[in-house]
């Protein structure tokens, strides 16, 4: 469970007064996928280091969305192409490693795609109430799922259906998109523009798509839905990045459908033998390297950090009593997850409790308290990021930082992954 899990798990955790006071503050974009976690751990359970009620539970909304927007993609395939392209087109998908990524991840991004795909089937069909219901859900599951409704104007700009539907889902998304806007500054103040490994990864998408466009051997309604599913969303989301940074990739996974489309299509239009085994052949080397992504998106390594890693090694090593400290303060997610380990500690720094405060990771004290606090105790376990980070300037950071070098020794660190387990003690009082 990495910290943005934790953060789904201890978010979904609190009543549905607590939420709803949340979400008037902070990450009202992600505020029906709480609601919706909050009932399959009343549900199944909440243990988030048993079997069946805690990262089996998190992730298992997931695991069905991906299953759903793989059978998704399948008949949008077998609608426009056959039934030998649906089939592929699914089965591309489904092995795709960020698909495969998101599909083991306890957030809303697998169920987004479900949404936008069942969506683009839907529209094919004509049915417009049960298209803009789905689409609206999952724009309610995360807003920039609507990005998807620039890919559906190139295919379906010119009915009077689509054209209202769209207009609804605009509509019913609009109090959303009012509050984030809001919250904007606070929720996505830690974005960047996109990097150059982005535009990369964009100019890869971008051919992969083309080349397997390319030639007229493929329906033109199928290159009329998969293009722009693939390279709209992620590119005006870049675009509009470079002003107001807002862009990762997991927002838009859903675009890697019109990629799926496109190669099972592809994949189903090689007749001849010798073009099959060629294909064959192709299909087995492009696995090679997946199956080996496939592998490591399975352990811990392939997230930025381990919640619960970090808990059993805070618990080996703290004693009753101890004061912890989060540096930085949003680290507390960490621990908020293992209310068994985290209550047995004294958060030295914290004022108001996460729940208490309607934010996500709490409030803190002023440093002026922090260091009068520190003064007082005489053994601290600290929670740190990993080596070579940037440090947090603000004053209440600082002050923990500088106290710790100056009247404390250090006892010994844990790397732990993605994170540091510190322990001080007065001078001279390190076993």
């Amino acid at each position: 469970m990495w910290r943005d899990e934790a953060v789904t798990w201890e978010v979904a955790h609190r009543p549905l007064g607590g939420l709803w006071d949340l979400l008037g503050h902070v990450d009202a974009v992600h505020g029906l996928y709480y609601l919706l976690m909050h009932g399959v751990f009343r549900l199944l359970g909440s243990d988030p280091a048993g079997a069946a009620g805690g990262l089996w539970a998190l992730r298992l909304p997931s695991v069905a969305a991906t299953a759903l927007a793989a059978a998704g993609v399948a008949a949008v395939g077998r609608r426009l192409a056959g039934e030998r392209a649906g089939l592929l087109g699914g089965l591309v998908y489904a092995v795709l490693p960020p698909v495969q990524m998101y599909a083991q991840e306890g957030r809303s991004y697998a169920l987004v795609a479900a949404a936008v795909v069942w969506a683009t089937y839907l529209m094919l069909c004509e049915r417009w109430t049960a298209y803009g219901a789905v689409l609206a859900v999952g724009c309610w599951l995360h807003e920039f799922a609507a990005l998807a409704l620039l890919a559906h104007a190139v295919t379906a700009r010119r009915s009077p259906g689509w054209r209202r539907a769209a207009a609804a889902v605009l509509v019913l998304v609009l109090p959303l998109a009012v509050v984030s806007a809001r919250q904007a500054e606070q929720q996505l103040g830690w974005l960047g523009r996109p990097k150059w490994q982005d535009w990369a990864a964009y100019a890869v998408l971008a051919v992969a798509v083309r080349l397997l466009t390319r030639g007229g051997a493929l329906p033109r309604e199928l290159v009329r839905v998969a293009v722009p599913l693939a390279l709209l969303p992620p590119g005006v989301l870049m675009a509009v990045s470079l002003v107001h940074p807002w862009y990762v990739d997991r927002y838009v996974l859903y675009a890697l459908a019109g990629l799926a489309l496109a190669a099972g299509a592809r994949l189903a239009a090689v007749r001849r033998r010798r073009a099959r085994v060629g294909a064959g052949v192709g299909v087995a080397l492009l696995l090679l390297p997946f199956g080996w992504w496939s592998v490591w998106l399975r352990t811990p390594e392939s997230r930025k950090d381990d919640a619960l890693a970090v808990a059993a090694a805070v618990r080996e090593r703290a004693r009753p009593g101890d004061a912890v400290l989060f540096m930085p303060a949003r680290r507390r997610a960490w621990l908020l997850s293992s209310p068994g380990v985290y209550g047995g500690l004294r958060d030295l720094a914290l004022e108001r409790s996460p729940a208490a405060s309607a934010s996500l990771w709490g409030t803190e004290v002023p440093a002026a308290e922090i260091r009068a606090r520190l003064a007082a105790a005489p053994r601290v376990v600290a929670l740190l990021d990993p080596a070579g980070q940037p440090l947090d300037p603000y004053p209440g950071e600082a002050a923990k930082r500088e106290v710790l070098g100056a009247e404390f020794a250090l006892c010994g660190v844990e790397e732990v992954r993605g994170a540091r387990i510190a322990v001080y003690a007065r001078r001279g009082a390190c076993p």
